[in-house]
C-alpha cells in the first residue's frame, strides 16, 4: 500500500504510540496516509479507539513477526 509518511513507533508503550501518530497525522493533508510501525500487543486496540474518535480511516492492521503495521488516512478537514 502506498503511504505518504512513515512512523517507527516500535519498543514504544501506550499511550506514545498514539501521541506520535497524532503529530505526525497533523503533518499531512486530509487524504494523506500515514503507515505506522509499533510492537506494543496493545496498539491494534489503541490504533481502532482513535481512529473512531477522531475521524481517521484505518485501512489496514497487520501483523508481521511481532511487529503490528497500520495504515491510517487523515480525515479531510
Amino acid at each position: 500500500m502506498q503511504y505518504d509518511l512513515e512512523l517507527d513507533a516500535r519498543q514504544l508503550t501506550c499511550p506514545l504510540p498514539i501521541l506520535r501518530a497524532k503529530r505526525s497525522l497533523a503533518q499531512l493533508q486530509g487524504g494523506q496516509v500515514l503507515r505506522i510501525v509499533a510492537t506494543d500487543p496493545k496498539s491494534p486496540e489503541d490504533f481502532d479507539a482513535f481512529c473512531q474518535q477522531t475521524g481517521n480511516i484505518l485501512l489496514s492492521c497487520a501483523e508481521e513477526n511481532g511487529e503490528y503495521i497500520f495504515y491510517i488516512r487523515r480525515r479531510s478537514v
